[in-house]
This record gives structure tokens, C-alpha cells and sequence, in this order.
């Protein structure tokens, strides 16, 4: 639910045009790469006021390059969108913050190069209203419906969330509906023995 007001978009999308070349860097994965992500996302946490428990920031120490790679890519990125001012006075829960770090930007990353949440305007439209919607927050000027609508219009991820909730309904009506007609038969069939 995105049941509070957030920040304008534009700011948002702007500040991510502007990451700095510090935050595309390699993230570190075994002796490779430079930025050890755990380390920024501490970092970030305790700017937010707390420091990371070990074992949630183990979640940003990449392996293997392969499947670590790009998540951890856009995890720097989303760390320099949530370093913005207004998220810093958000006082946003810590879980949250993690569960998007850890969960929604790993769906996401599985999709798109990280570093295209940079310079596609497109994708960055994508990562802002992704990481407000998974915090509880709508665009500044938009109404809930109006923020869900626009999300799930320019985010390959929600269409998916939402197709396979739709599928899900679907399975579970068909279901119901076999389960309806299997009683209707034996009750029939109960009927003309009785007789």
C-alpha cells in the first residue's frame, strides 16, 4: 500500500541521473571489484539512524559474480537514491529498507542491467517508484491509484506480480468451480439411488 505522500518523482529520477561514478563501480565480489556493497548499505542504515545486524548485511557480500553481480550493482545505486535528504528524515523501519535492498532489487536486477536505472529515463522512472511503493509511499501529486496505475504501466516487474496474482485467481476460481460441480454430480447421483 502506498498509503503516504513521498517525494516529487522528478527529484527522485534526477538524483538518479546523477549517481556518481563512485556508485557504478564494481561492487566487490570475492578479490574482484571495489565497493564492498555490505559496507555501503551499513553505511546507509546508519546514517538512517542504525547500524545493519550482521547476519541482513551478509545478504550484500557477493560470491559468485554470475548471480551477485548485477543485484549488488543496483543495490549501490538504490543506496545513493536512499541516501537522499527526504529519505533521511523519512525514519524509515529498517526492515523495509532491507527487504527492498534484499528482495524487490534482486527481482529487479534479474530483469534490466543495473546500471540502466541510471541512464535509461525509463528505468529510472522504474527504480524511484519501485523503491517508494516497497517503503509505503506514493509520488508527491499522486493519488494512490494513480501511482499503482503508472507503477505497473512502466514496471516489467509489477506487470509480472500482477499477472501472476491474476493467474492465481484464476486457478483458485477454477478450482472452486470443479469442486461446486463435483458435489452438484454426487448429489445427483445420491438423488437417483435414493430413488
Amino acid at each position: 500500500m502506498m498509503e503516504h505522500t513521498g517525494p516529487a518523482l522528478e527529484t527522485l529520477t534526477h538524483r538518479l541521473s546523477d549517481t556518481p561514478a563512485e556508485f557504478l563501480d564494481e561492487p566487490r565480489i570475492g578479490v574482484a571489484g571495489t565497493v564492498h556493497v555490505a559496507a555501503l548499505v551499513n553505511d546507509l542504515l546508519r546514517m538512517q539512524g542504525k547500524r545493519g545486524p550482521a547476519a541482513a548485511l551478509e545478504r550484500f557480500v557477493g560470491t559468485d559474480a554470475r548471480r551477485d553481480r548485477n543485484r549488488l550493482a543496483l543495490v549501490m545505486i538504490a543506496a545513493w537514491l536512499l541516501a537522499d535528504d527526504w529519505f533521511l528524515s523519512a525514519q524509515l523501519a529498517q526492515h523495509k529498507v532491507l527487504a527492498l535492498l534484499d528482495g524487490a532489487l534482486g527481482e529487479l536486477a534479474q530483469a534490466t542491467a543495473a546500471h540502466k536505472f541510471v541512464h535509461d529515463p525509463d528505468r529510472r522512472e522504474e527504480l524511484a517508484r519501485v523503491t517508494l511503493a516497497r517503503l509505503g509511499f506514493r509520488p508527491a501529486g499522486e493519488t494512490e491509484a494513480q501511482a499503482a496505475d503508472r507503477l505497473s504501466g512502466i514496471s516489467g516487474m509489477e506487470r509480472k506480480r500482477l499477472l501472476e496474482a491474476s493467474r492465481a485467481t484464476e486457478r483458485r476460481a477454477a478450482e472452486i468451480r470443479e469442486a461446486l460441480a463435483r458435489k452438484a454430480a454426487e448429489e445427483s447421483a445420491d438423488k437417483w439411488s435414493r430413488e
